[in-house]
């Protein structure tokens, strides 16, 4: 773990963070949960192998059991068209539209309930550049140890450093813990391919906040205690869910968030930022430097680069302290 400092960047290790972290803290995870998104069939007639890797589902249509309408990438050896029947075992989906940004709005049917046949037919979409097939571990090590809320295409990877004894550590210097949600979608992925980042079309991703982690923010505030985001996707469902009566506090909601922190960006909730190594020409950069002030993480990425931390999904993490 790089701490960054405004002096000079610390080496340390992630078991080492809650000795970092002031009593009476709140610090925030992110509790979705990866689901077997990547589905491998068959196209009706011709056989021809197709892929699809499911988003989020739509609409009322999403919460029935036989029936549900999602959005999806898809992958074959020929374009995939409106109206072309997928087939997989025990499930059978038809795609409606093609939308924009390669995205295919499908229609999935079966005689059992979805979620179970994804549940047992679905691989876990793990990172491409990671160069192998999903293995049955992955299930549960694709996932933070507080995953509860499923939904998400990719682990919101700075809570994959967090162990039960690290928690119990948090607890026994008494730091609190919250949870947040924020399903994560494959735009996080996508990289920024305008120069300029205003003109940059955010993805949407669903996210929740609780009456109880609203009232856990507020009790810190009470006690003038800092609010520590774990990973990008916390800082974003926070910071998205701000009060605008009352700096620092958050409303408890639910909905989707376009929301794109970049540098230049007043931070109302977050105080401090626990998260990984990010590539360049990403969202998620561009909401590290936004937090630490841009010139701050580059020096950051500079220094990790030099010593040899690694990035990416189970990479190493980088801790930015309390903001003031």
């Amino acid at each position: 773990m790089l701490i960054v400092n405004t002096k000079s960047d610390l080496d340390s290790k992630v078991t080492a963070w809650p000795s970092l972290l002031p009593p009476g803290a709140l610090v925030v995870v992110n509790n979705t949960r990866v689901f077997r998104a990547r589905l491998l069939g068959a196209r009706r007639n011709t056989a021809g192998r197709v892929e699809l890797l499911l988003l989020s589902g739509v609409g009322s249509a999403a919460q029935s059991t036989r029936r549900q309408t999602w959005r999806a990438l898809g992958r074959a050896n020929k374009p995939i068209q409106s109206g072309m029947i997928i087939e997989f075992p025990s499930l059978v989906a038809k795609v409606v539209e093609r939308l924009d940004a390669g995205e295919l709005l499908v229609e999935l049917e079966s005689d059992d309930p979805i979620d179970d046949v994804i549940d047992r037919i679905g691989h876990v979409p793990i990172p491409p550049y990671l160069g192998r097939l999903d293995e049955p571990s992955d299930v549960e090590r694709y996932q933070t140890i507080f995953a509860a809320r499923r939904g998400s295409v990719a682990a919101p990877t700075a809570g994959l450093h967090l162990s039960q004894s690290l928690l119990d550590e948090l607890t026994l210097r008494d730091v609190s813990l919250g949870y947040a949600t924020l399903h994560v979608g494959i735009g996080t992925f996508r990289p920024v391919t305008s120069e300029d980042l205003d003109s940059h079309s955010m993805h949407a991703e669903q996210f929740e906040i609780s009456a109880e982690l609203a009232t856990a923010v507020a009790q810190a505030r009470s006690r003038n205690a800092p609010v520590i985001a774990v990973g990008t996707t916390v800082a974003r469902a926070l910071e998205s869910s701000f009060d605008p009566n009352r700096p620092g506090y958050i409303l408890a909601q639910s909905g989707w968030t376009n929301l794109l922190i970049q540098p230049g960006h007043s931070f109302r909730v977050v105080n401090g930022l626990f998260t990984n190594f990010h590539m360049p020409r990403s969202t998620l950069l561009a909401l590290v430097g936004a937090f630490a002030g841009l010139e701050r993480t580059l020096s950051a990425y500079r220094v990790a680069v030099e010593r040899g931390y690694r990035f990416l999904s189970y990479g190493d993490a980088m801790w930015i302290p309390e903001r003031s």
